[in-house]
């Protein structure tokens, strides 16, 4: 990444531009105007330790777009916290400790209420009635921070359908994490926007599912979901958020991709996400190999391209940079109180109403199916899903894990 921007700095005593971001024992970490490029450089008995992740970090902003920037950050990703900032430092932290084994939920994503005015087939909201208290998820959020979280982020139902939302994005100490919305875009009204960055909004995201109006309705089964969510997000951008359009890519979408990149331009969103569908049973489809490819291809193209908004996605995300994350980076909090692995994954691991969201991590992290580095999602292994297809029937999901061993 070419660096364009100005950011405020001072001079260490060769003259080089650099800003602190981490100093703690055993390693500084600065961020340095190398050669026009914008560099992480790490120093101390760490160093070691801290490299290799330091490095895939400055092979993206070497070779890749960054999502936004301005003269205080830059913003490499709208998955990711802003360069420099608190939670950006504890990201750098939190790896250093991942490279010694220690592994920490770095994001931890909340569903804080089951409604919602679509009704989505591949929609994974846990079954039951009500919503938990909103003083039970401010505790789990704390519990979050102090564990090292660094991305909180809300998610299905529709979080703009409970009102507190504003109160919980307000709530989270944005010095420790950023904060992420997933929402439909059905209720996404200029005066919401607004309120949302007022609030500290990070990102917003809201998928779109086909450039066709009729396709996207038809996956949500709402009529008028597709404007309403080409509506929300030009409100958002108007409003001066930071949005992301996201789509999951399934083998029947891989040829509406293009379309959708033009489509993202001509909005002016700041990144396209692209998540590869999960299948829920054995025999679901799943994207192929050239399909990876395909993906991987459009985005190396894309994202060294300075023109148009970049490219997320987890096939190089997850699949080339960090593996799979669900219980290794990613803990993820249901409407009920029970805690998953991911969003995806259809098993549950206590509870917050009941346990602390430590116990719970550790409990986790016991099994062996959430150790140890793996480029494709756990739902894309065929013993796992075999797994996941022993769930009775007549019981509810997430099922308890424990229950499987």
């Amino acid at each position: 990444m070419h660096s364009n921007t100005d950011i405020s700095k001072p001079s260490d005593k060769d003259g080089e531009d650099y800003i602190s971001i981490l100093s703690i024992p055993g390693l500084s970490v600065k961020l340095n105007h190398l050669n026009g490029f914008l560099q992480l450089t790490s120093t101390g008995p760490l160093n070691t330790t801290c490299s290799p992740f330091l490095n895939k970090i400055n092979s993206r902003l070497e070779n890749e777009k960054p999502a936004s920037w301005n003269d205080e950050s830059v913003i490499a990703s709208t998955w990711l916290p802003p360069i420099p900032s608190g939670p950006f430092k504890r990201l750098i932290y939190a790896e250093t400790k991942i490279a010694f084994g220690k592994y920490i939920p770095e994001t931890v994503s909340f569903e804080i209420t089951r409604e919602c005015k679509c009704n989505c087939e591949h929609c994974v909201v846990s079954g039951g009635e009500g919503d938990l208290d909103i003083e039970t998820f401010k505790r789990a959020i704390d519990e979050a921070l102090d564990m090292g979280a660094f991305i909180i982020t809300f998610t299905e139902g529709d979080p703009l359908l409970r009102e507190e939302i504003f109160e919980l994005i307000d709530y989270v100490d944005k010095e420790r994490a950023i904060v992420n919305i997933f929402t439909p875009g059905t209720e996404l009204t200029p005066e919401a926007a607004k309120r949302l960055k007022e609030v500290g909004l990070h990102n917003l995201l809201i998928s779109i599912y086909s450039t066709y109006p009729e396709k996207h309705d038809s996956v949500r089964r709402l009529e008028g979901a597709h404007e309403m969510a080409i509506n929300a997000i030009k409100n958002a951008l108007d409003a001066g958020l930071l949005v992301t359009m996201a789509t999951h890519v399934s083998p029947n979408r891989m040829d509406e991709l293009p379309k959708l990149y033009e489509l993202a331009s001509e909005l002016g969103v700041h990144e396209l996400s692209l998540w590869e569908s999960v299948p829920k049973k054995p025999g679901d489809p799943i994207l192929s190999d050239t399909d990876r490819e395909s993906i991987l291809e459009m985005y190396h193209k894309i994202n060294s391209n300075s023109e148009g908004p970049r490219v997320f996605s987890n096939t190089y995300f997850e699949g080339e940079m960090l593996g799979c994350m669900a219980g290794q980076r990613w803990m993820h909090v249901c409407v009920d109180g029970s805690v998953k692995p991911c969003p995806y994954i259809p098993f549950e691991f206590g509870n917050i109403q009941n346990d602390s969201l430590k116990d719970i991590w550790n409990n986790i992290r016991k099994y062996p199916q959430f150790k140890g580095k793996r480029s494709r999602c756990l739902m894309h292994e065929t013993e796992f899903l075999n797994l996941v297809s022993k769930i009775p029937d007549s019981e509810d999901i997430p099922y308890s894990f424990a229950k499987m061993q």
